[in-house]
């Protein structure tokens, strides 16, 4: 079976959408399948070209074994309503055109956060007369609400008309949350052809180790109680909630050995710099590669992961939760839902309201005093998140794939 998969985020880029496409698509061609990927120059989330890469209108690379092509797109910033349609809009157009010129595809599949690449998945179906599948990672455009950055508009209105025409036009879709599903079915979508497969971990990859002591020595973390924050410093991330519990802790005596390791980048972080000013207990570093960030994730006591509190972010689930279970990290979250629900059920940390300092702090204490407890937490965790092996994920998805391709009438 050839799979072509449309994606406007895939490595070297190292965000969630880059590295689920990256690792489904790596398994489905050890289990012999062909895959080609269309994406963008990597350039997220500064909206630079990645080095080694130039903004061309066609190139083309192998992955393990995946074929990659790469097509301009107008590259810009996460931040900015108007230009990151543009942004959306350029690559739907590009990925189309470098679509018509893929032979012998079986199966399309256009990936979300945004829906324009699923958009250019369904016109690319309709040339080629082939099965697409909308790949749902974010309710797009209700979470533009949620952040604040359009409010009321008739545009996003139309925009919540047409990503309802396009579930209806889908030839099955798959979500990451159960939560998805329900919303979509509500919405009077065929509950027959979606299915749920959610993200996970790469457990060869992710797995308990001990802190990189020279790396806590250069970035002086040594001795210190480290909890962290890895991955997008986003609109929709509320990270203000961080700093002011690192202001609150560096004021306390109980606090005076903790340490807050914020990593990544986004449309907020140069914000959070400025709003954290000389904090002498918080440390900014930039987004580094897939194949660093394990050596990172190894100096943190605990993890943050934190949403703004709106009602729409209970329908999500944080793809660094996984992560951070299977390297047996006690997880401090501050998210509702169905990513609480998890974290219960497998006793992997402490849930949090969203947006309160103050309760972020008073758990991270409790949580430095409490070395058993750490403990019992780690392990839960990494027995919990055996049930989110990616790799075992990428093979169920696979078997939604290859059912479509073979019932589809239009061959």
């Amino acid at each position: 079976m050839h799979i072509l998969f449309l994606s406007d985020n895939f490595p070297p880029e190292v965000n969630a959408p880059a590295s689920r496409t990256f690792e489904h698509c790596r398994l489905w061609v050890l289990e012999g399948h062909r895959v080609t990927v269309i994406t963008c120059t990597p350039n997220f989330p500064r909206g630079k070209v990645f080095e080694g890469y130039r903004n061309r209108l066609w190139q083309s690379e192998e992955m393990d074994g995946i074929r990659v092509i790469r097509v301009w797109s107008y590259i810009t910033r996460n931040e900015g309503f108007a230009r990151r349609i543009l942004d959306y809009l350029s690559f739907m157009m590009m990925a189309t055109l470098a679509s018509l010129f893929v032979r012998r595809v079986d199966v399309i599949i256009g990936t979300s956060p945004q829906f324009f690449t699923a958009v250019a998945a369904w016109v690319t179906s309709a040339f080629k007369r082939r099965p697409w599948v909308f790949e749902l990672r974010d309710l797009w455009p209700e979470s533009i609400r949620a952040v604040s950055a359009m409010r009321a508009s008739r545009l996003l209105d139309w925009l919540e008309k047409f990503e309802l025409f396009l579930y209806r036009r889908a030839d099955a879709i798959i979500c990451v949350t159960r939560a998805f599903r329900e919303n979509l079915i509500a919405r009077g979508i065929d509950l027959a052809k979606i299915e749920v497969v959610t993200n996970g971990a790469d457990l060869r990859r992710f797995a308990s180790q001990p802190k990189d002591g020279a790396l806590a020595v250069e970035l002086g973390l040594q001795d210190q109680f480290v909890v962290g924050y890895i991955g997008t410093h986003g609109m929709a991330h509320g990270l203000e909630t961080l700093v002011d519990a690192a202001s609150l802790l560096a004021g306390r005596a109980d606090g005076k050995d903790v340490s807050l390791l914020m990593l990544g980048d986004g449309a907020e972080r140069e914000r959070l710099i400025h709003y954290a000013g000389d904090l002498p207990n918080i440390l900014f570093v930039p987004t580094v590669s897939k194949e660093q960030v394990v050596r990172y994730w190894s100096l943190l006591d605990a993890t943050i992961i934190h949403l703004k509190p709106d009602p729409l972010f209970a329908t999500v689930i944080p793809s660094k939760l996984f992560e951070c279970m299977a390297m047996g990290i006690p997880v401090l979250h501050a998210v509702p839902g169905e990513s609480a629900r998890i974290v219960e059920e497998a006793e992997a940390g402490e849930i949090l309201p969203g947006g309160d300092p103050d309760a972020l702090a008073d758990a991270i204490v409790r949580l430095q005093m409490d070395p058993d407890r750490r403990a019992r937490l780690s392990a839960n965790g990494q027995k919990g998140v055996r049930k989110f092996d990616r790799e075992e994920l990428g093979r169920t998805m696979l078997a939604h794939l290859c059912l479509l391709a073979e019932r589809d009438v239009r061959r």
